[in-house]
Protein backbone atom coordinates (compact mmCIF):
# COMPACT_ATOMS: atom_id res chain seq x y z
CA UNK A 1 0.00 0.00 0.00
CA UNK A 2 1.41 3.72 -0.76
CA UNK A 3 -0.41 6.41 0.80
CA UNK A 4 -0.45 8.15 -3.30
CA UNK A 5 -3.58 9.86 -3.87
CA UNK A 6 -5.01 9.02 -6.92
CA UNK A 7 -5.97 11.78 -9.58
CA UNK A 8 -8.08 11.84 -12.35
CA UNK A 9 -7.46 14.91 -14.52
CA UNK A 10 -9.52 16.06 -17.38
CA UNK A 11 -7.81 17.45 -20.70
CA UNK A 12 -10.49 19.53 -22.31
CA UNK A 13 -8.58 20.33 -24.74
CA UNK A 14 -9.27 23.13 -27.32
CA UNK A 15 -13.47 22.83 -26.45
CA UNK A 16 -15.77 24.67 -24.67
CA UNK A 17 -16.31 28.05 -24.24
CA UNK A 18 -16.22 29.58 -21.09
CA UNK A 19 -20.26 29.35 -21.08
CA UNK A 20 -20.02 25.72 -21.47
CA UNK A 21 -17.06 25.48 -19.20
CA UNK A 22 -19.60 26.90 -16.76
CA UNK A 23 -22.33 23.98 -17.18
CA UNK A 24 -19.84 21.18 -17.21
CA UNK A 25 -18.46 22.15 -13.84
CA UNK A 26 -21.71 22.60 -12.17
CA UNK A 27 -23.10 19.80 -13.81
CA UNK A 28 -19.06 17.48 -12.62
CA UNK A 29 -19.94 18.81 -9.08
CA UNK A 30 -23.52 17.84 -8.60
CA UNK A 31 -22.56 14.25 -10.10
CA UNK A 32 -20.02 13.59 -7.62
CA UNK A 33 -22.25 15.24 -4.80
CA UNK A 34 -24.55 12.20 -6.07
CA UNK A 35 -22.37 10.07 -6.29
CA UNK A 36 -21.55 10.68 -2.60
CA UNK A 37 -17.48 11.40 -3.96
CA UNK A 38 -14.91 11.12 -1.42
CA UNK A 39 -12.62 13.22 -2.47
CA UNK A 40 -9.26 12.07 -0.51
CA UNK A 41 -10.24 8.77 -1.94
CA UNK A 42 -9.63 10.37 -5.95
CA UNK A 43 -8.55 14.16 -6.27
CA UNK A 44 -10.70 15.48 -9.03
CA UNK A 45 -9.18 17.95 -11.83
CA UNK A 46 -10.51 19.88 -14.74
CA UNK A 47 -7.77 21.57 -17.41
CA UNK A 48 -10.18 23.81 -19.38
CA UNK A 49 -8.48 26.14 -22.02
CA UNK A 50 -6.65 29.39 -20.95
CA UNK A 51 -10.03 31.26 -21.64
CA UNK A 52 -12.03 29.55 -19.27
CA UNK A 53 -9.63 29.04 -16.05
CA UNK A 54 -11.41 32.26 -15.07
CA UNK A 55 -14.57 31.41 -15.20
CA UNK A 56 -14.27 27.67 -13.14
CA UNK A 57 -12.00 29.92 -10.75
CA UNK A 58 -15.40 31.54 -10.03
CA UNK A 59 -17.74 28.68 -9.83
CA UNK A 60 -15.36 26.71 -7.45
CA UNK A 61 -14.46 29.52 -4.99
CA UNK A 62 -18.05 30.61 -4.88
CA UNK A 63 -19.27 27.37 -4.05
CA UNK A 64 -16.58 26.12 -2.45
CA UNK A 65 -16.06 23.33 -5.02
CA UNK A 66 -13.41 20.64 -3.77
CA UNK A 67 -12.76 20.19 -7.51
CA UNK A 68 -8.90 21.20 -8.40
CA UNK A 69 -8.29 23.03 -11.73
CA UNK A 70 -5.23 23.75 -13.63
CA UNK A 71 -3.53 24.91 -17.37
CA UNK A 72 -3.13 22.82 -20.30
CA UNK A 73 0.68 24.70 -21.04
CA UNK A 74 2.67 27.61 -19.56
CA UNK A 75 5.41 29.63 -20.70
CA UNK A 76 8.99 29.31 -19.61
CA UNK A 77 9.40 33.33 -19.58
CA UNK A 78 8.02 35.36 -16.30
CA UNK A 79 6.71 38.28 -18.86
CA UNK A 80 7.42 40.17 -21.68
CA UNK A 81 7.60 40.41 -25.65
CA UNK A 82 6.31 37.26 -26.13
CA UNK A 83 2.85 37.05 -28.02
CA UNK A 84 0.31 34.27 -27.31
CA UNK A 85 2.36 32.85 -23.80
CA UNK A 86 0.69 32.70 -20.80
CA UNK A 87 3.59 32.85 -17.59
CA UNK A 88 3.06 30.28 -14.21
CA UNK A 89 2.51 33.62 -12.45
CA UNK A 90 -0.57 34.15 -14.32
CA UNK A 91 -1.95 31.30 -13.27
CA UNK A 92 -0.94 30.69 -9.59
CA UNK A 93 -3.27 34.75 -9.75
CA UNK A 94 -6.25 32.22 -11.16
CA UNK A 95 -5.75 29.46 -8.45
CA UNK A 96 -4.10 26.95 -10.49
CA UNK A 97 -2.89 23.89 -8.78
CA UNK A 98 -1.76 21.96 -11.66
CA UNK A 99 -0.31 22.34 -15.06
CA UNK A 100 0.34 19.93 -18.42
CA UNK A 101 3.77 20.14 -19.68
CA UNK A 102 4.57 17.92 -22.85
CA UNK A 103 1.32 16.64 -23.77
CA UNK A 104 1.95 14.52 -27.50
CA UNK A 105 0.17 17.54 -29.06
CA UNK A 106 2.35 19.87 -28.09
CA UNK A 107 5.46 17.89 -28.97
CA UNK A 108 4.26 17.33 -32.46
CA UNK A 109 2.63 20.42 -33.83
CA UNK A 110 4.65 22.72 -31.49
CA UNK A 111 7.89 20.93 -31.80
CA UNK A 112 8.14 20.47 -28.00
CA UNK A 113 11.71 19.39 -27.08
CA UNK A 114 12.36 16.92 -24.07
CA UNK A 115 14.66 19.77 -22.86
CA UNK A 116 11.68 22.57 -23.17
CA UNK A 117 9.45 20.22 -21.64
CA UNK A 118 11.38 19.89 -18.52
CA UNK A 119 12.12 24.08 -17.86
CA UNK A 120 8.32 24.07 -18.22
CA UNK A 121 7.93 21.43 -15.32
CA UNK A 122 10.88 23.49 -13.49
CA UNK A 123 9.16 27.12 -14.09
CA UNK A 124 5.57 25.01 -13.13
CA UNK A 125 6.77 24.32 -9.79
CA UNK A 126 9.17 26.50 -8.88
CA UNK A 127 6.03 28.83 -8.88
CA UNK A 128 4.22 26.50 -6.60
CA UNK A 129 2.42 24.29 -9.07
CA UNK A 130 2.29 20.66 -10.02
CA UNK A 131 3.53 19.89 -13.26
CA UNK A 132 1.75 16.72 -14.68
CA UNK A 133 4.91 15.85 -17.16
CA UNK A 134 3.49 13.87 -20.30
CA UNK A 135 5.63 11.45 -22.08
CA UNK A 136 4.51 8.51 -24.44
CA UNK A 137 5.54 6.43 -27.90
CA UNK A 138 4.39 6.70 -31.59
CA UNK A 139 3.04 3.31 -32.81
CA UNK A 140 6.34 2.94 -34.75
CA UNK A 141 8.11 3.01 -31.49
CA UNK A 142 5.40 0.60 -30.06
CA UNK A 143 5.84 -1.72 -32.84
CA UNK A 144 9.99 -1.73 -32.54
CA UNK A 145 9.34 -2.83 -29.11
CA UNK A 146 11.29 -0.13 -27.76
CA UNK A 147 8.44 1.75 -26.15
CA UNK A 148 10.14 1.54 -22.89
CA UNK A 149 13.46 3.07 -23.17
CA UNK A 150 12.18 5.21 -25.21
CA UNK A 151 9.71 6.78 -22.23
CA UNK A 152 12.24 6.54 -20.19
CA UNK A 153 14.56 8.29 -22.51
CA UNK A 154 12.16 11.26 -22.21
CA UNK A 155 11.73 11.48 -18.69
CA UNK A 156 15.49 11.21 -17.85
CA UNK A 157 16.09 14.13 -20.33
CA UNK A 158 13.67 16.37 -19.15
CA UNK A 159 14.36 15.66 -15.30
CA UNK A 160 18.34 16.23 -15.89
CA UNK A 161 20.20 17.67 -13.12
CA UNK A 162 16.45 17.61 -10.99
CA UNK A 163 16.64 16.60 -7.02
CA UNK A 164 14.78 14.04 -5.94
CA UNK A 165 12.73 16.42 -4.01
CA UNK A 166 12.02 18.19 -6.53
CA UNK A 167 11.03 14.72 -8.59
CA UNK A 168 9.15 13.66 -5.83
CA UNK A 169 6.31 16.63 -6.10
CA UNK A 170 5.56 16.15 -10.04
CA UNK A 171 2.89 13.99 -11.69
CA UNK A 172 3.85 11.94 -14.42
CA UNK A 173 1.58 10.97 -17.17
CA UNK A 174 1.60 8.00 -19.68
CA UNK A 175 0.64 8.34 -23.06
CA UNK A 176 0.54 6.33 -25.60
CA UNK A 177 0.24 8.62 -28.78
CA UNK A 178 -1.20 5.71 -31.16
CA UNK A 179 -4.04 5.65 -28.38
CA UNK A 180 -5.16 9.12 -27.86
CA UNK A 181 -8.11 10.25 -29.21
CA UNK A 182 -8.23 7.25 -31.46
CA UNK A 183 -10.28 4.73 -29.41
CA UNK A 184 -7.62 2.22 -29.21
CA UNK A 185 -6.49 1.83 -25.59
CA UNK A 186 -3.90 0.11 -24.48
CA UNK A 187 -4.27 -2.61 -22.30
CA UNK A 188 -4.13 -2.51 -18.40
CA UNK A 189 -1.08 -4.58 -18.66
CA UNK A 190 0.16 -2.27 -21.24
CA UNK A 191 -0.32 0.52 -19.15
CA UNK A 192 1.27 -1.01 -15.93
CA UNK A 193 4.04 -2.19 -17.76
CA UNK A 194 5.44 1.43 -18.80
CA UNK A 195 4.16 2.77 -15.57
CA UNK A 196 6.25 0.19 -13.43
CA UNK A 197 9.24 0.92 -15.65
CA UNK A 198 8.79 4.62 -14.86
CA UNK A 199 8.83 4.19 -11.20
CA UNK A 200 11.40 1.46 -11.49
CA UNK A 201 13.70 4.35 -12.62
CA UNK A 202 12.83 6.86 -10.13
CA UNK A 203 13.70 4.52 -7.69
CA UNK A 204 17.10 3.94 -9.74
CA UNK A 205 17.90 7.79 -10.03
CA UNK A 206 16.17 9.09 -7.14
CA UNK A 207 15.79 6.58 -4.66
CA UNK A 208 12.58 4.98 -2.87
CA UNK A 209 11.59 7.87 -1.07
CA UNK A 210 11.07 9.71 -4.40
CA UNK A 211 9.66 6.51 -6.30
CA UNK A 212 7.16 5.68 -3.94
CA UNK A 213 5.90 9.20 -3.94
CA UNK A 214 5.31 10.43 -7.66
CA UNK A 215 1.83 9.86 -9.01
CA UNK A 216 1.70 8.02 -12.67
CA UNK A 217 -1.29 8.36 -14.68
CA UNK A 218 -2.46 6.77 -17.49
CA UNK A 219 -3.56 8.61 -20.46
CA UNK A 220 -5.11 7.34 -23.61
CA UNK A 221 -8.95 6.91 -24.52
CA UNK A 222 -9.33 6.16 -20.51
CA UNK A 223 -13.37 6.17 -19.97
CA UNK A 224 -15.95 4.80 -17.64
CA UNK A 225 -15.42 1.25 -19.22
CA UNK A 226 -11.98 0.45 -18.57
CA UNK A 227 -10.76 2.54 -16.04
CA UNK A 228 -11.31 -0.09 -13.09
CA UNK A 229 -9.17 -2.02 -14.55
CA UNK A 230 -6.43 0.38 -15.51
CA UNK A 231 -7.20 1.74 -11.61
CA UNK A 232 -6.27 -1.56 -10.45
CA UNK A 233 -2.28 -1.62 -11.62
CA UNK A 234 0.23 -1.47 -8.69
CA UNK A 235 1.70 1.77 -10.56
CA UNK A 236 -1.00 3.42 -12.19
CA UNK A 237 -2.35 6.41 -9.82
CA UNK A 238 -4.90 8.15 -11.80
CA UNK A 239 -5.84 9.40 -15.53
CA UNK A 240 -5.21 11.87 -18.04
CA UNK A 241 -8.74 11.52 -19.31
CA UNK A 242 -9.42 13.75 -22.98
CA UNK A 243 -13.05 12.91 -24.06
CA UNK A 244 -14.40 11.11 -21.91
CA UNK A 245 -13.83 14.50 -19.31
CA UNK A 246 -16.14 16.66 -21.52
CA UNK A 247 -19.35 14.61 -20.37
CA UNK A 248 -19.88 15.27 -16.24
CA UNK A 249 -21.59 12.35 -15.88
CA UNK A 250 -18.84 10.14 -17.24
CA UNK A 251 -16.09 11.80 -15.62
CA UNK A 252 -17.26 11.92 -12.28
CA UNK A 253 -18.42 7.98 -12.74
CA UNK A 254 -14.02 7.65 -13.26
CA UNK A 255 -13.43 9.83 -10.68
CA UNK A 256 -15.79 6.93 -8.34
CA UNK A 257 -13.76 4.17 -10.06
CA UNK A 258 -13.35 2.67 -6.14
CA UNK A 259 -16.96 2.74 -5.48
Amino acid sequence: MTNRVPLMAGNWKMNLDHLEANHLVQGLAMALQDDNHDYTACEVLVLPPFTDIRTVQTIVDADDLDIKYGAQDVSVHDNGAYTGEVSASMLTKLGCTYVVVGHSERREYHGESDALVGAKARKTLDTGMIPIMCCGEALEVRRAGTHVEFVLGQIRAALKGWSAGDVARIVIAYEPIWAIGTGETATAADAQEVCSAIREALRIDYGDTTADAVRILYGGSAKPGNIKELMAQADVDGALVGGASLKADSFAAMANFYA
